[in-house]
């Protein structure tokens, strides 16, 4: 983090019928955000839903967006929410779902590839860097021959959906802990064995 100012963008479809998706965690961790700080989205000059606020006084101010475009687009969203906010993607976080992880575990990333996440390659594309923070949420991998793409567009499991809550919050303590520390200190702090 470099700012006083952190974008946090939750990947997701809009609409109802895909509220529930596992492609939709990361909006999902936005709301639990939202309520940490008692904010509420709004419609926003830019192609987000927004919610702003502070974790604690004289904190870092989050700007909590979710991108009104389809995950496959989500770049033009992203980048013009970065330049409303005239924030450089090195104060960007963006909460994701990840397939290459175990349902209920969350990882910290600072760069790289998009690893087949279209959402990812996309905000890479629009923004012109693989630099800025990700927080991975992990959903799993289909079960037998499923289909990715049918897999992530599928609402979580009864079983999953009681443990959802907490990876919900996990997520959110991520982003917490990157506001807070910088990503460096946030992923010892995530990644350490409990």
């Amino acid at each position: 983090m470099t700012g006083t100012t952190l974008v946090v963008v939750g990947l997701g479809n809009p609409g109802p019928d895909y509220a529930g998706n596992r492609h939709n965690v990361g909006q999902m961790v936005l709301d639990e955000l939202a309520a940490r700080i008692g904010a509420t989205f709004k419609k926003h000059k830019t192609p987000n839903q927004v919610a702003e606020g502070r974790l604690v006084p004289g904190g870092p101010k989050l700007v909590l967006a979710k991108p009104g475009s389809f995950m496959n687009t989500s770049g033009g969203p992203v980048s013009s929410v970065l330049g409303f906010y005239s924030v450089t993607p090195a104060d960007l976080v963006v909460v994701h779902d990840e397939l290459d992880l175990p349902f209920d575990t969350v990882r910290l990333k600072g760069n790289g590839g998009h690893g087949g996440h279209n959402g990812l390659r996309d905000i890479i594309k629009a923004t012109g860097t693989n630099e800025f923070s990700r927080v991975r949420m992990g959903i799993g991998r289909p079960p037998g021959r499923q289909d990715p793409s049918d897999f992530v567009l599928r609402d979580f499991s009864p079983t999953e959906k009681k443990t959802l809550p907490n990876l919900l919050a996990d997520g959110a303590d991520a982003v917490e802990a990157i506001a807070e520390l910088g990503l460096l200190a946030a992923q010892q702090r995530v990644h350490a064995p409990s």
